[in-house]
């Protein structure tokens, strides 16, 4: 009966079969990350890209949501995320004297329904324009729309 190969990674023992299996679903995991990628708009001119962040489908007393109520939640969202920026954005320096209000990988909050709502892979992103963006925050769960 023949066993199978192995090979040794740092003192551990795996199987060759097992090596290459991780190694295909790794190159399988890039290329969706890449095919995902390529489905984002890049915002062109002083917008910016705001990703939405999920919503809790319990109250904090522990009650589940209705689907209803977690959309509206979710579309009425004041908090998000910076994923992009276009290349205009801030850099009117009559305007923004003091520098821009955010940059790429800030959470921050935004007007009610502002911007142009859209879904990539069910998932909402919005595109704002560079000055509605009201303030930065460091932890965006904390932050409730009323």
């Amino acid at each position: 009966m023949n066993k199978p190969a192995k090979i040794y990674t740092g003192g551990a023992e795996v199987s060759v079969a097992d090596k290459l299996a991780e190694a295909q679903a790794e190159r399988l995991e890039k290329k969706e990350d890449q095919k995902m990628a390529s489905r984002i708009p890049k915002p062109t001119g002083y917008k910016l890209l705001i990703g939405l962040p999920e919503v809790s489908e319990m109250t904090d007393g522990g009650i589940i949501k209705a689907a209803q109520t977690i959309n509206d939640d979710s579309i009425g969202s004041v908090v998000g995320y910076v994923m992009a920026m276009g290349p205009d954005a801030y850099a009117d320096k009559t305007r923004f004297p003091s520098g821009p209000y955010c940059k790429v990988g800030d959470w921050v909050i935004m007007r009610t329904y502002s911007g142009t709502r859209f879904l990539v892979d069910d998932k909402e992103l919005r595109l704002i324009n560079d000055e509605s963006v009201e303030s930065t925050v460091e932890d965006p769960r904390a932050i409730k729309r009323r």
